[in-house]
């Protein structure tokens, strides 16, 4: 089996990386932020045009037709540039959760349609989280309300919003009245939708939360180059640099993790649940430890408004609840591990020859 990525998923990760190299500089991103909605329709449309927002939408609806596994890449490069845009949450999961929809749902091939060209802005109200993000801008809402989904216009909700930790989310607290006209899905099938819809948006996550770490550490060590303490470069230091190895490790151990995630979810493997909970697990240590030893290497002006890192720290802390939280994700591994009819010694990993 071949578990290397497609020359197409490769020049796609580069092509995008360029451009967000070149048009999601910090600088703009704090623009952004500054305005009231938070958001960059210019940015957004930008984005569609290279593709992005076709990715996973079926070709029959004009997209791309890859997969989670194509995402796991594309994901480190939005979390990497800091992208304020629920691009993810469109373009990902919600393309993910309508194109596993039935047929017979009505408007189901518009939608795609809409999000392919970059047109639809739709917002995810899971039971996992009480806050909706970019509710403020979505034209329609996917809500949970038990096993059911409900496809909710806008103007049948209710928002206050909610402040974030970090400046580039919007999030809001949406009240709804769920009916028979908004249900599209319910029973087993809406409730393997939700659990489908769960593993999407928390791979998601933990793939911004991987970019987000290595960017963490980029700047790290371009600061720990730069600043100078005794006539010396701080990244001289043996305590330096044991900071920034010990991050990079993380970094490189949960790649693989992240990758076994996405080809488990793409292909509906039967342990997709708790290979998505362990991947989300181990990106989430990866960010969580390259913010501390990067605010080590910064200093405390690495809080400040002015320096790059506090942009990256504050979206790593405040996505690390998103999508269920490390409680509820290091529960299902452990329940899968702890169980006492699963065997996990090296003869039912490997086949003996």
């Amino acid at each position: 089996m071949d578990f290397t990525f497609t020359e197409d998923q490769l020049l796609f990760r580069e092509a995008i990386s360029r451009f967000l190299m070149t048009e999601a500089a910090p600088e703009t991103l704090r623009e952004i932020w500054e305005t009231d909605e938070g958001r960059s329709p210019e940015l957004r449309n930008q984005m569609a045009m290279q593709g992005l927002t076709a990715l996973s939408v079926p070709e029959d609806n004009g997209g791309l037709g890859m997969g989670d596994i194509a995402w796991s890449l594309m994901t480190q490069e939005l979390g990497y540039y800091g992208i304020p845009d629920s691009l993810a949450d469109t373009a990902y999961v919600g393309a993910g959760l309508f194109s596993a929809l039935d047929d017979n749902v009505a408007g189901k091939g518009e939608y795609l349609t809409r999000i392919c060209d970059g047109e639809l802005r739709l917002a995810i109200g899971h039971q996992s989280s009480q806050l909706v993000s970019d509710a403020h801008l979505a034209e329609i809402l996917l809500m949970q309300h038990g096993d059911e989904v409900h496809l909710v216009p806008r103007a049948q909700i209710d928002e206050v919003t909610n402040p974030s930790i970090d400046s580039s989310r919007r999030l809001s607290q949406v009240t709804w009245q769920p009916t028979s006209e908004t249900c599209i899905a319910s029973g087993e099938s809406g409730a393997a939708l939700w659990n489908q819809t769960l593993n999407r948006g928390a791979l998601s996550v933990a793939g911004q939360l991987l970019g987000l770490a290595q960017r963490m550490l980029d700047l790290s060590v371009d600061y720990s180059v730069q600043r100078k303490q005794f006539g010396k470069a701080i990244g001289s230091f043996q305590a330096v640099k044991h900071h920034l190895a010990d991050v990079a490790g993380k970094i490189e151990m949960a790649k693989p993790v992240l990758y076994r995630a996405a080809c488990s979810l793409e292909n509906n493997h039967p342990l997709t649940d708790i290979h998505v909970s362990q991947a989300r697990n181990f990106c989430n240590e990866a960010s969580a430890l390259a913010a501390r030893h990067a605010i080590q290497v910064h200093g405390a002006m690495g809080y400040t408004w002015e320096v790059d890192l506090q942009m990256f720290m504050k979206r790593s802390w405040a996505l690390s609840n998103t999508w269920g939280d490390n409680i509820f994700h290091q529960a299902r591994v452990q329940d899968y591990v702890l169980n006492s009819t699963v065997d996990l010694a090296p003869a039912s990993t490997f086949e003996e020859a």
